[in-house]
């Protein structure tokens, strides 16, 4: 898609949400949807109450919203901020979403896959979800202050993110679901360490996106004060974990440790110190994380990496979400409101590369 020079749906001033109308009106936001969306079981002087709110603040329920409260479309967006050629080359991406396909299948939930490649996608998006094809939206793999929250937000679609959220005022009670990245990358790194390797390098995935920032934080527990020449930023990828490889091996060319943020940029790290003429383990020891034993399919040897259950955590999106919208549309809003985030464990697996 080419890149629009308009602006996105996140532009602009934002229209006012059932949350303010609710507040000025004195009542939950419930009462509101039921009002704006005929009246039923609601007594006539709170719905004067919450139509003069409306009147007063000019809010008009968009379709997304009206159809969460009417019917059901038993259809869920999958929206990934990705390009098509990142989502369909990346193992961790097809994991995902077959976690998600089953859960959702299993619900009889239709899955419909947005990719967003370049900012003129957010218009297209934002006019699919806007137009109430879906009951609700799974979102992943979002790097700084994407639009995609606030858009959501508005819409009031019902939302459950892949990973901490990031972005600039998040709200706290967004629901996700992701893996310890913290924890499973300070493993790794001391399991490093324990192997009696002393100036080990990172590889970061890209730090705008919190999975990359954890694991960043987890070496960084380990390694306080380490020389900023250990670090290079990366962008999750084989070729991208190459290059960083042999800028690292540049700038550091004494390193004896390698804990790389993924298992694609550890397979490109592997291919360029055998390039290099470094063995592994013997010169440099090198740690992946999320065990797409990637390293196989390169015909190398097979690499340590921190486990997460990838699509176990697509599974819990789906679950999570559906969950959230039975309740919803049996007028449960406590019990929505009550549920939480998940954050699942992440463990190392030693192999042949530590």
């Amino acid at each position: 898609m080419t890149e629009s020079t308009g602006s996105s749906p996140a532009a602009g001033p934002a229209r006012p949400t059932l949350q303010e109308v609710a507040a000025l009106a004195g009542v939950s936001r419930a009462t509101v949807s039921r009002v704006v969306n005929g009246g039923a079981g609601v007594r006539a002087s709170v719905q004067v109450r919450v139509r003069r709110a409306v009147e007063e603040l000019g809010y008009v329920p968009n379709p997304a919203a009206r159809a969460l409260m009417t019917r059901r479309h038993h259809a869920v967006a999958v929206v990934i901020a990705e390009p098509e050629s990142r989502v369909f080359s990346d193992p961790f991406f097809a994991r995902q979403l077959r976690g998600i396909s089953k859960e959702l299948a299993s619900a009889a939930v239709q899955l419909v896959l947005l990719l967003v490649a370049d900012p003129g996608d957010y218009a297209q998006v934002g006019g699919y979800l806007s137009a109430g094809h879906v009951d609700g939206v799974l979102i992943f793999s979002l790097h700084g202050d994407d639009p995609l929250p606030a858009l959501v937000d508005r819409l009031e679609l019902p939302a459950v993110y892949g990973g901490r959220p990031g972005w600039a005022g998040a709200d706290r009670t967004a629901l996700y679901v992701d893996a310890d990245n913290l924890g499973g990358a300070r493993t790794a790194v001391r399991h490093l360490v324990e192997r009696g390797r002393q100036r080990v390098a990172v590889i970061t995935g890209p730090l705008d996106q919190t999975s990359a920032t954890d694991r960043l934080r987890g070496y960084q527990e380990v390694f306080p004060d380490a020389d900023p020449a250990l670090l290079a930023e990366s962008d999750f990828t084989a070729a991208g974990g190459r290059r960083a490889m042999e800028q690292l091996l540049v700038r550091r060319p004494d390193l004896d440790g390698v804990f790389a943020c993924s298992d694609l940029m550890a397979s490109g790290a592997l291919a360029a110190l055998r390039e290099h003429g470094r063995t592994v383990p013997g010169d440099v020891s090198v740690v992946g994380f999320d065990d797409l034993e990637v390293a196989d399919l390169w015909g190398v040897l097979s690499l340590t990496t921190v486990h997460q259950d990838i699509e176990g955590m697509g599974r819990l999106m789906a679950r999570l979400l559906l969950t959230r919208l039975e309740l919803a549309f049996t007028g449960r809003a406590a019990e929505a409101a009550a549920l939480t985030p998940v954050v699942t464990p992440a463990r190392l697996v030693v192999r042949d590369s530590s």
